[in-house]
């Protein structure tokens, strides 16, 4: 078949298949009388075999070296051809997130455009300083640049530019959360407490419901910083995992600051005394964990006064006189009597 023909049967240019011919990639069989290139079967099914290994990522180079059976073993090569896929996606991934930053700050002109791609820059930095100045920056700026700098407080790793980037987060125009909530729902479970912590900084209706979700978090770091986090803004449905954090020794101190705030409402009053009492009847409670029930129903209401009782009997000393110290520190007055 003649170079035309094979072109409208393969979808390959004429151009290139000349270009093929002059590298000795893919060679007519033979010539016509008038000096045209004539393809045999052979030569298309050739040509096929080039067009489905360069369909992969391969060089023309790598082609030649894989028909000839010079190159790596194949599953050599498609590993490092998976490596390079993977690095232009990222590439490419990093694109796509710069050009959504810009369009989010909705900028009216290519200077804004500019002073966007700026900042950006400077919250890209290697260096600490530009990342801290670029942050300070954008708080300052009346473009609406917080979705940029939550993606930025997201990867940020150094604690002062960290604490500096909650700041302007909440000083910036726009909203985070949307940019915070989409981490949430990351496979690294230490980008989605840093969510978590950028959720607790910024605060707003908008936070609570975002973060509600974060109960059922996988990991238990998380759900546990989270309920820490939604007890401390008087949300109920923290309290289980609250109640749990004392149980387990676990941040057990903060655990029972946000219960005893949750504490206020007396029927929730009753509700995590209920949850205490439960714990220690079943026998699974040490003496340990009863320690840390006498502690954590110090700041709770008269609800927990019968169960302080109780524990002031406790067998184990330790706890029997933990439970007696909260007693007193609760009612001033019968302390300085029993004096």
């Amino acid at each position: 078949m003649r170079i035309s023909e094979l072109a409208d049967r393969s979808g390959v240019s004429a151009r290139m298949l000349r270009h093929y011919d002059a590298i000795g990639l893919v060679s007519p069989s033979g010539r016509t009388e008038a000096g045209y290139r004539e393809y045999s079967q052979a030569d298309a099914w050739r040509l096929f075999q080039v067009e489905s290994l360069r369909s992969l990522g391969l060089g023309l180079a790598e082609v030649r070296q894989a028909l000839s059976r010079q190159a790596p073993r194949p599953d050599v090569l498609i590993d490092a051809l998976m490596v390079r896929c993977r690095e232009r996606l990222a590439a490419e991934q990093a694109l796509l997130s710069r050009l959504a930053a810009v369009s989010a700050a909705s900028p009216e002109d290519w200077p804004a455009v500019l002073e966007v791609v700026h900042l950006l820059q400077g919250l890209d930095s290697a260096h600490a300083p530009e990342r801290q100045r670029a942050a300070f920056d954008a708080a300052s700026s009346d473009a609406p640049l917080a979705a940029l700098i939550a993606h930025a407080l997201l990867q940020e790793q150094e604690p002062n530019v960290a604490g500096t980037l909650h700041w302007a987060l909440g000083r910036t125009e726009g909203s985070g959360v949307g940019v915070l909530g989409a981490a949430l729902q990351d496979p690294d479970p230490a980008l989605r407490e840093r969510a978590v912590l950028a959720l607790a900084k910024l605060g707003g209706a908008e936070a609570v419901e975002t973060l509600r979700g974060s109960l059922l978090d996988p990991t238990e770091r998380v759900r546990y910083r989270a309920a820490r986090v939604l007890g401390g803004w008087g949300i109920a449905d923290a309290i289980p995992l609250l109640i749990e954090q004392v149980l387990v020794g676990a941040h057990d101190v903060e655990a029972a600051d946000a219960l005893a705030d949750l504490a206020d409402d007396p029927a929730i009053a009753r509700q995590i005394v209920e949850r205490f009492e439960a714990a220690i009847s079943d026998g699974a409670a040490d003496a340990q964990t009863r320690g840390r029930i006498c502690q954590a129903l110090a700041e709770i209401d008269d609800t927990a006064s019968a169960l302080l009782e109780r524990l002031a009997a406790d067998p184990d000393p330790a706890v029997a006189r933990t439970a007696r110290y909260v007693i007193g520190i609760r009612n001033p007055f019968r302390r300085q009597v029993s004096a």
